[in-house]
Protein backbone atom coordinates (compact mmCIF):
# COMPACT_ATOMS: atom_id res chain seq x y z
CA UNK A 1 0.00 0.00 0.00
CA UNK A 2 1.85 2.92 -1.08
CA UNK A 3 -0.03 5.50 1.45
CA UNK A 4 1.10 3.15 4.27
CA UNK A 5 4.50 4.16 5.10
CA UNK A 6 3.62 7.66 5.50
CA UNK A 7 1.51 6.84 8.71
CA UNK A 8 2.77 3.20 10.17
CA UNK A 9 3.83 5.37 13.42
CA UNK A 10 0.60 7.71 13.40
CA UNK A 11 -1.16 7.98 16.68
CA UNK A 12 -4.36 9.39 17.74
CA UNK A 13 -6.69 10.08 20.93
CA UNK A 14 -10.34 8.29 20.09
CA UNK A 15 -13.39 6.89 22.14
CA UNK A 16 -14.42 3.38 21.28
CA UNK A 17 -17.31 1.12 22.61
CA UNK A 18 -17.36 -2.66 22.48
CA UNK A 19 -21.03 -2.29 22.16
CA UNK A 20 -23.83 0.08 22.04
CA UNK A 21 -24.44 -0.83 25.99
CA UNK A 22 -20.68 -0.05 26.76
CA UNK A 23 -19.80 3.15 28.13
CA UNK A 24 -17.32 5.29 25.90
CA UNK A 25 -13.58 4.95 26.55
CA UNK A 26 -10.74 6.82 25.80
CA UNK A 27 -8.33 4.59 23.64
CA UNK A 28 -5.07 4.68 21.47
CA UNK A 29 -5.47 4.54 17.61
CA UNK A 30 -2.54 3.76 15.93
CA UNK A 31 -2.14 2.32 12.10
CA UNK A 32 -0.65 -1.09 11.64
CA UNK A 33 0.41 -2.62 8.52
CA UNK A 34 -2.82 -3.91 7.70
CA UNK A 35 -4.63 -2.52 10.65
CA UNK A 36 -6.25 -0.43 13.10
CA UNK A 37 -4.82 -1.03 16.35
CA UNK A 38 -7.25 0.69 19.12
CA UNK A 39 -5.48 0.35 22.65
CA UNK A 40 -5.98 1.58 26.37
CA UNK A 41 -3.96 4.66 27.52
CA UNK A 42 -1.83 2.14 29.13
CA UNK A 43 -0.91 0.45 26.05
CA UNK A 44 -2.98 -2.56 26.38
CA UNK A 45 -4.56 -3.86 23.00
CA UNK A 46 -8.09 -3.90 23.39
CA UNK A 47 -9.08 -5.03 19.46
CA UNK A 48 -7.75 -4.50 16.06
CA UNK A 49 -9.75 -3.84 13.22
CA UNK A 50 -8.78 -4.74 9.28
CA UNK A 51 -7.80 -1.74 7.31
CA UNK A 52 -9.91 -3.19 4.35
CA UNK A 53 -12.71 -3.30 6.69
CA UNK A 54 -13.05 0.19 8.29
CA UNK A 55 -16.47 1.76 7.47
CA UNK A 56 -16.95 5.73 8.36
CA UNK A 57 -20.97 6.11 9.56
CA UNK A 58 -20.92 9.59 8.75
CA UNK A 59 -18.67 10.80 6.18
CA UNK A 60 -18.25 14.34 6.18
CA UNK A 61 -19.27 14.93 9.92
CA UNK A 62 -17.41 15.52 12.91
CA UNK A 63 -16.54 13.86 15.27
CA UNK A 64 -15.81 11.10 12.66
CA UNK A 65 -17.06 7.70 13.84
CA UNK A 66 -15.51 4.44 12.54
CA UNK A 67 -17.16 0.94 12.73
CA UNK A 68 -15.92 -2.57 11.57
CA UNK A 69 -17.52 -3.52 8.44
CA UNK A 70 -20.47 -5.95 9.40
CA UNK A 71 -20.21 -4.51 12.94
CA UNK A 72 -21.98 -0.98 13.28
CA UNK A 73 -22.32 -1.71 17.30
CA UNK A 74 -18.77 -1.10 17.42
CA UNK A 75 -17.46 2.27 16.84
CA UNK A 76 -14.64 4.94 17.23
CA UNK A 77 -14.87 8.04 17.42
CA UNK A 78 -12.12 10.77 16.63
CA UNK A 79 -12.16 13.97 17.20
CA UNK A 80 -11.73 17.15 14.59
CA UNK A 81 -8.41 17.67 16.42
CA UNK A 82 -7.34 14.14 15.44
CA UNK A 83 -7.67 15.60 11.92
CA UNK A 84 -4.12 14.05 10.52
CA UNK A 85 -5.08 10.39 11.75
CA UNK A 86 -8.96 11.06 10.13
CA UNK A 87 -7.26 11.89 6.99
CA UNK A 88 -4.72 8.86 6.76
CA UNK A 89 -7.51 6.66 7.49
CA UNK A 90 -9.52 8.29 4.51
CA UNK A 91 -6.45 8.20 2.70
CA UNK A 92 -5.82 4.55 3.09
CA UNK A 93 -9.60 3.71 3.01
CA UNK A 94 -9.86 4.92 -0.81
CA UNK A 95 -6.12 3.48 -1.52
CA UNK A 96 -8.17 0.33 -0.72
CA UNK A 97 -11.22 1.09 -2.82
CA UNK A 98 -9.22 1.55 -5.87
CA UNK A 99 -8.05 -2.41 -5.45
CA UNK A 100 -10.79 -4.16 -4.69
CA UNK A 101 -12.77 -6.04 -7.81
CA UNK A 102 -15.91 -4.71 -9.17
CA UNK A 103 -18.18 -7.85 -9.83
CA UNK A 104 -20.88 -5.35 -10.62
CA UNK A 105 -18.61 -3.61 -13.78
CA UNK A 106 -17.64 -7.30 -14.77
CA UNK A 107 -21.20 -8.47 -14.76
CA UNK A 108 -21.88 -5.57 -17.20
CA UNK A 109 -18.94 -6.25 -19.30
CA UNK A 110 -20.03 -10.13 -19.56
CA UNK A 111 -23.70 -8.99 -20.32
CA UNK A 112 -22.47 -6.59 -23.00
CA UNK A 113 -20.07 -8.89 -24.75
CA UNK A 114 -22.56 -11.93 -24.59
CA UNK A 115 -25.32 -9.13 -26.16
CA UNK A 116 -22.65 -8.11 -28.64
CA UNK A 117 -21.88 -11.72 -29.18
CA UNK A 118 -26.09 -12.46 -29.65
CA UNK A 119 -26.66 -9.92 -31.87
CA UNK A 120 -23.89 -10.40 -34.64
CA UNK A 121 -25.10 -14.44 -34.34
CA UNK A 122 -28.64 -13.05 -35.01
CA UNK A 123 -27.46 -10.95 -37.67
CA UNK A 124 -24.90 -13.02 -39.86
CA UNK A 125 -26.00 -16.94 -38.36
CA UNK A 126 -29.56 -17.00 -37.08
CA UNK A 127 -30.94 -16.05 -40.84
CA UNK A 128 -29.02 -18.59 -43.09
CA UNK A 129 -30.04 -20.99 -40.38
CA UNK A 130 -33.76 -19.88 -39.97
CA UNK A 131 -33.91 -20.66 -43.34
CA UNK A 132 -32.19 -23.64 -43.75
CA UNK A 133 -34.22 -25.36 -40.60
CA UNK A 134 -37.23 -24.00 -42.31
CA UNK A 135 -36.66 -25.43 -45.83
CA UNK A 136 -35.73 -28.71 -44.00
CA UNK A 137 -39.10 -29.42 -42.25
CA UNK A 138 -41.62 -27.99 -44.49
CA UNK A 139 -43.46 -31.07 -46.33
CA UNK A 140 -43.97 -31.87 -49.62
CA UNK A 141 -48.02 -31.30 -49.45
CA UNK A 142 -47.08 -27.51 -48.31
CA UNK A 143 -44.48 -27.00 -50.63
CA UNK A 144 -46.80 -28.00 -53.28
CA UNK A 145 -49.27 -25.71 -52.31
CA UNK A 146 -47.16 -22.70 -52.57
CA UNK A 147 -45.99 -23.94 -55.67
CA UNK A 148 -49.33 -23.41 -57.00
CA UNK A 149 -50.19 -20.12 -55.11
CA UNK A 150 -46.93 -18.89 -57.27
CA UNK A 151 -48.71 -20.25 -60.36
CA UNK A 152 -51.35 -18.67 -59.81
CA UNK A 153 -49.86 -15.10 -59.79
CA UNK A 154 -47.40 -16.34 -62.56
CA UNK A 155 -50.34 -16.43 -65.04
CA UNK A 156 -51.72 -12.38 -64.17
CA UNK A 157 -48.67 -11.84 -66.03
CA UNK A 158 -48.18 -14.76 -68.55
CA UNK A 159 -51.74 -15.74 -69.12
CA UNK A 160 -54.05 -18.78 -68.26
CA UNK A 161 -51.47 -22.31 -68.66
CA UNK A 162 -52.42 -23.99 -71.65
CA UNK A 163 -54.46 -27.33 -70.92
CA UNK A 164 -56.79 -29.13 -73.22
CA UNK A 165 -58.70 -32.18 -72.25
CA UNK A 166 -56.52 -34.48 -75.20
CA UNK A 167 -53.20 -32.90 -73.89
CA UNK A 168 -53.67 -33.36 -70.17
CA UNK A 169 -52.91 -36.96 -70.36
CA UNK A 170 -49.95 -36.36 -72.79
CA UNK A 171 -48.71 -33.94 -70.32
CA UNK A 172 -48.47 -35.99 -67.70
CA UNK A 173 -46.81 -38.61 -69.65
CA UNK A 174 -44.22 -35.88 -70.38
CA UNK A 175 -43.80 -35.57 -66.56
CA UNK A 176 -43.39 -39.45 -66.18
CA UNK A 177 -40.71 -39.55 -68.53
CA UNK A 178 -38.37 -36.75 -67.63
CA UNK A 179 -39.29 -37.26 -63.97
CA UNK A 180 -40.83 -34.07 -63.27
CA UNK A 181 -43.37 -33.92 -60.46
CA UNK A 182 -45.68 -31.40 -62.90
CA UNK A 183 -45.49 -29.42 -66.10
CA UNK A 184 -47.26 -26.19 -67.18
CA UNK A 185 -47.13 -24.96 -70.58
CA UNK A 186 -47.20 -21.16 -70.46
CA UNK A 187 -48.47 -18.84 -73.48
CA UNK A 188 -46.07 -16.27 -72.05
CA UNK A 189 -43.57 -15.05 -69.36
CA UNK A 190 -41.17 -17.01 -69.00
CA UNK A 191 -38.59 -17.26 -72.02
CA UNK A 192 -37.89 -21.30 -71.87
CA UNK A 193 -38.34 -22.92 -68.00
CA UNK A 194 -38.58 -21.82 -64.97
CA UNK A 195 -39.20 -23.89 -61.68
CA UNK A 196 -41.23 -23.32 -58.67
CA UNK A 197 -41.40 -24.98 -55.49
CA UNK A 198 -43.23 -28.12 -55.26
CA UNK A 199 -41.81 -29.91 -58.51
CA UNK A 200 -43.87 -27.67 -60.81
CA UNK A 201 -41.52 -26.95 -63.87
CA UNK A 202 -42.92 -23.96 -65.98
CA UNK A 203 -42.91 -24.26 -70.13
CA UNK A 204 -42.86 -21.62 -72.63
CA UNK A 205 -44.98 -22.96 -75.41
CA UNK A 206 -42.64 -21.99 -78.04
CA UNK A 207 -40.40 -25.03 -77.04
CA UNK A 208 -43.20 -27.47 -77.78
CA UNK A 209 -44.45 -25.51 -81.20
CA UNK A 210 -41.36 -24.97 -82.67
CA UNK A 211 -39.67 -28.19 -82.85
CA UNK A 212 -40.48 -31.11 -83.92
CA UNK A 213 -38.28 -33.15 -81.76
CA UNK A 214 -39.70 -34.08 -78.48
CA UNK A 215 -36.70 -34.92 -76.61
CA UNK A 216 -35.62 -31.24 -77.22
CA UNK A 217 -38.26 -30.29 -74.79
CA UNK A 218 -37.10 -33.34 -72.81
CA UNK A 219 -33.82 -31.94 -72.83
CA UNK A 220 -35.12 -28.55 -71.48
CA UNK A 221 -37.29 -30.11 -68.67
CA UNK A 222 -34.21 -32.02 -67.43
CA UNK A 223 -31.66 -29.28 -67.08
CA UNK A 224 -34.63 -27.46 -65.15
CA UNK A 225 -34.65 -30.05 -62.89
CA UNK A 226 -31.00 -30.03 -62.51
CA UNK A 227 -31.09 -26.33 -61.40
CA UNK A 228 -33.87 -27.44 -58.73
CA UNK A 229 -31.54 -30.10 -58.15
CA UNK A 230 -28.95 -27.26 -57.25
CA UNK A 231 -31.01 -25.13 -55.11
CA UNK A 232 -33.87 -26.01 -54.04
CA UNK A 233 -36.79 -23.52 -55.16
CA UNK A 234 -38.28 -22.86 -51.50
CA UNK A 235 -34.61 -21.89 -50.38
CA UNK A 236 -34.64 -19.28 -53.49
CA UNK A 237 -38.27 -18.06 -52.61
CA UNK A 238 -37.15 -17.57 -48.66
CA UNK A 239 -34.04 -16.38 -49.45
CA UNK A 240 -35.99 -13.61 -51.77
CA UNK A 241 -38.42 -12.67 -48.78
CA UNK A 242 -36.14 -12.09 -46.03
CA UNK A 243 -35.83 -13.87 -42.56
CA UNK A 244 -39.33 -12.89 -42.05
CA UNK A 245 -40.48 -15.04 -44.72
CA UNK A 246 -39.12 -18.52 -43.02
CA UNK A 247 -39.88 -17.49 -39.73
CA UNK A 248 -43.47 -16.96 -40.39
CA UNK A 249 -43.53 -20.38 -42.82
CA UNK A 250 -41.92 -21.91 -39.78
CA UNK A 251 -43.99 -20.25 -37.44
CA UNK A 252 -47.93 -20.10 -38.92
CA UNK A 253 -47.35 -22.42 -42.20
CA UNK A 254 -48.18 -19.85 -44.53
CA UNK A 255 -46.40 -17.03 -46.74
CA UNK A 256 -47.86 -13.53 -46.76
CA UNK A 257 -49.42 -12.30 -50.29
CA UNK A 258 -46.64 -9.75 -50.40
CA UNK A 259 -43.76 -12.69 -50.33
CA UNK A 260 -45.31 -14.70 -52.97
CA UNK A 261 -46.21 -11.84 -55.62
CA UNK A 262 -42.72 -10.64 -54.91
CA UNK A 263 -41.07 -13.95 -55.82
CA UNK A 264 -43.47 -14.25 -58.77
CA UNK A 265 -42.04 -11.42 -60.33
CA UNK A 266 -38.06 -12.35 -59.48
CA UNK A 267 -38.61 -15.64 -60.91
CA UNK A 268 -39.90 -14.32 -64.52
CA UNK A 269 -36.93 -11.65 -64.38
CA UNK A 270 -33.92 -13.16 -62.55
CA UNK A 271 -31.01 -14.34 -64.34
CA UNK A 272 -30.27 -18.02 -64.55
CA UNK A 273 -27.88 -19.86 -62.73
CA UNK A 274 -24.95 -21.28 -63.92
CA UNK A 275 -25.25 -25.03 -64.55
CA UNK A 276 -23.04 -27.85 -64.05
CA UNK A 277 -22.98 -29.50 -67.13
CA UNK A 278 -22.45 -32.77 -65.14
CA UNK A 279 -25.63 -32.88 -63.23
CA UNK A 280 -27.72 -32.47 -66.00
CA UNK A 281 -26.07 -34.95 -68.08
CA UNK A 282 -26.60 -37.19 -64.72
CA UNK A 283 -30.55 -37.15 -65.32
CA UNK A 284 -30.26 -37.57 -69.19
CA UNK A 285 -28.62 -41.02 -68.23
CA UNK A 286 -30.98 -41.46 -65.49
CA UNK A 287 -34.29 -40.72 -67.95
CA UNK A 288 -32.55 -42.50 -71.17
CA UNK A 289 -32.68 -38.60 -72.83
CA UNK A 290 -30.51 -38.13 -75.27
CA UNK A 291 -28.37 -34.74 -74.49
CA UNK A 292 -27.65 -34.34 -78.29
CA UNK A 293 -30.87 -32.92 -79.63
CA UNK A 294 -31.30 -30.69 -76.84
CA UNK A 295 -27.76 -29.53 -77.14
CA UNK A 296 -28.47 -28.35 -80.63
CA UNK A 297 -31.78 -26.79 -80.24
CA UNK A 298 -29.57 -24.51 -77.93
CA UNK A 299 -26.84 -23.79 -80.24
CA UNK A 300 -26.70 -24.80 -84.01
CA UNK A 301 -23.36 -25.00 -84.20
CA UNK A 302 -22.55 -26.93 -80.91
CA UNK A 303 -20.05 -24.94 -79.62
CA UNK A 304 -21.46 -23.82 -76.47
CA UNK A 305 -22.82 -27.03 -75.52
CA UNK A 306 -20.28 -29.39 -76.73
CA UNK A 307 -20.49 -31.41 -73.76
CA UNK A 308 -23.69 -32.21 -74.27
CA UNK A 309 -23.05 -33.67 -77.51
CA UNK A 310 -19.92 -35.03 -76.90
CA UNK A 311 -21.01 -37.06 -73.45
CA UNK A 312 -24.38 -37.40 -74.64
CA UNK A 313 -25.31 -41.06 -72.37
CA UNK A 314 -27.63 -42.57 -75.36
CA UNK A 315 -25.07 -42.18 -77.92
CA UNK A 316 -24.60 -45.41 -80.24
CA UNK A 317 -27.74 -46.73 -78.34
CA UNK A 318 -31.04 -46.71 -79.56
CA UNK A 319 -33.37 -44.79 -76.41
CA UNK A 320 -36.99 -45.60 -75.98
CA UNK A 321 -39.07 -42.39 -77.77
CA UNK A 322 -39.74 -39.40 -75.44
CA UNK A 323 -43.11 -39.48 -76.34
CA UNK A 324 -45.34 -41.44 -79.49
CA UNK A 325 -46.02 -39.46 -82.63
CA UNK A 326 -49.45 -39.15 -82.15
CA UNK A 327 -49.03 -37.77 -78.75
CA UNK A 328 -46.38 -35.32 -79.60
CA UNK A 329 -48.58 -33.74 -82.60
CA UNK A 330 -51.56 -33.29 -79.70
CA UNK A 331 -48.89 -31.72 -77.44
CA UNK A 332 -47.96 -29.20 -79.86
CA UNK A 333 -51.81 -27.96 -80.06
CA UNK A 334 -51.61 -27.46 -76.07
CA UNK A 335 -51.93 -23.92 -76.67
CA UNK A 336 -54.56 -23.78 -79.74
CA UNK A 337 -51.98 -23.10 -82.34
Amino acid sequence: MTALSEYIRLEATGLWRATPENQRREVIVSIGEATLSISTIQGTALTHWSLAAVNRANPGQHPAIYCPDGDPGETLELDADEDEMIVAIERLRSAIERTRPRPGRLRLYSVLVTLAALIGLMMFWMPGALMTHTVSVVPDIKRQTIGAALLGRIERVSGRACATPDTRSVLATLARRTGARKLVVLPSGVQDTRHLPGGIILLNKALIEDYEDPAIIAGYILTERARAADKDPLAELLLNGGPSASFRLLTTGELTQGTLDQYAEHVLVAERPELVDETALALFAQTEVPSTPYAYARDITGETVLSYIEADPMARQSPKPVLADRDWVLLQNICGG
